[in-house]
């Protein structure tokens, strides 16, 4: 009898637990079931960028600014998109996206830039897009980027007929509808725009190579995160470059380290957004130039070699460039010889005739530079 109460009273302790356990178990079981219908990732499964630490920010470096950026994004070819820089032009759209802006001139002794992007998603306005001269595919090209236009002098003909030109032209029936537009608010030519999307449209239509060509080792040499490279030259605070028509300047702000750009009298926006454009990094380069003809068209000669001037963090020094080939990046050197470095961030490159080296000019104040000004008027 006292063996049977004994199994009785193990087997109501026994239910008693099971019956304890149900209980607490039972308001968690939702979880459970959740994470069977979404598991979590396995290390095949690459969580996306933002959701892992430094959002994979640091895997790769923009050949264009030196900064870490994202390795699929690092990888793709820059657009290079032909800019208007008329005073009806004005104000340009999408151009403060822009890594790198070459501004180079053209007949009439104005200017034309061109605006490289490494990433221009979400841009719904480029532009104005203007039309081609020649030499600027030989600089497009130092970058293994894509280059977009709308029309071209008769000199770009035979580059742009090269296989290993890539180039989205508004002229080109097969992409015109699909990749650029005309703002109703605008007079031609300076009416034409262009987008992301568009962009994007162009190149599929076109089925150019998106990558990098795996022989390209970049343009820039930088300076290593945390370090910041100053110059021992002479102080550039404000920064003429010397152009006849639009009449640029750069102010130094020693605040963020950029150079603040002006023109036409006044400050040089992104209509898109109403900010200055600014950059780390100004490279003045003088080239070999001549008068193709009558209309003034000129011929700038890429691979001439020659001076030039570096300028970065309120300081200056001088430089000299040399160019293998006409498709080959240019490189810079110090007065010792040395590749120069520098600074992570934007660059503005103005390409400048040699023949005028002496209108380059640098100020404390951009009153001293509106005086030296009134004196040549």
């Amino acid at each position: 009898m006292k063996k049977r109460m004994a199994w009785l009273l193990m087997a109501a302790l026994v239910l008693s637990m099971f019956a304890g356990c149900g209980k607490k178990e039972g308001p968690a079981e939702p979880e459970p079931e959740v994470e069977e219908e979404t598991p979590t990732p396995t290390p095949e499964e690459t969580p996306t960028p933002e959701a892992t630490p430094e959002g994979k920010k640091g895997d790769a470096r923009s050949y264009l600014t030196g900064e870490p950026m994202d390795g699929e994004l690092a990888k793709k070819r820059p657009i290079a998109v032909m800019i208007g820089n008329t005073s009806d032009a004005l104000p340009q759209y999408g151009i403060s996206a822009a890594d790198v802006i070459y501004e180079v001139p053209v007949e009439g002794s104005y200017t034309r830039l061109m605006a490289i992007f490494q990433d221009y998603s979400g841009l719904e306005k480029i532009g104005s897009v203007r039309s081609c001269r020649h030499y600027f595919i030989y600089f497009a090209k130092e970058f293994d980027a894509i280059y977009a236009h709308y029309g071209h002098a008769v000199y770009a003909e035979p580059v742009l007929g090269r296989e290993d030109v890539h180039n989205l032209s508004g002229m080109d029936s097969d992409i015109e509808g699909i990749m650029f537009y005309r703002d109703t608010n605008r007079k031609a030519p300076h009416n034409a725009f262009t987008s992301a999307d568009g962009i994007n449209a162009g190149i599929e239509k076109k089925g150019y190579r998106t990558d990098l060509s795996e022989s390209y080792s970049g343009h820039y040499q930088f300076a290593a995160d945390g370090e910041t490279v100053e110059l021992a030259g002479e102080d550039a605070l404000v920064v003429s470059p010397g152009y006849f028509v639009n009449k640029p300047w750069f102010v130094y702000n020693s605040e963020d380290g950029l150079y603040y750009r002006y023109e036409f009298k006044d400050k040089q926006v992104d209509g898109e957004n109403d900010s200055q454009l600014a950059v780390k990094n100004i490279l003045i380069q003088y080239c070999d130039w001549s008068k193709m003809d009558d209309n003034g068209y000129l011929d700038i000669n890429t691979t001439s070699g020659g001076d030039g001037i570096y300028i970065t963090n309120g300081k200056m020094e001088k430089v000299t460039w040399t160019k293998e080939n006409e498709d080959s990046p240019a490189r810079y050197f110090d007065e010792a010889g040395n590749e120069i470095t520098l600074n992570q961030g934007k660059t503005w490159v103005c390409i400048a005739r040699n023949n005028y080296k002496d209108r380059f000019g640098v100020y404390a104040t951009q009153e001293d530079l509106s005086a030296a000004r009134a004196t040549e008027e």
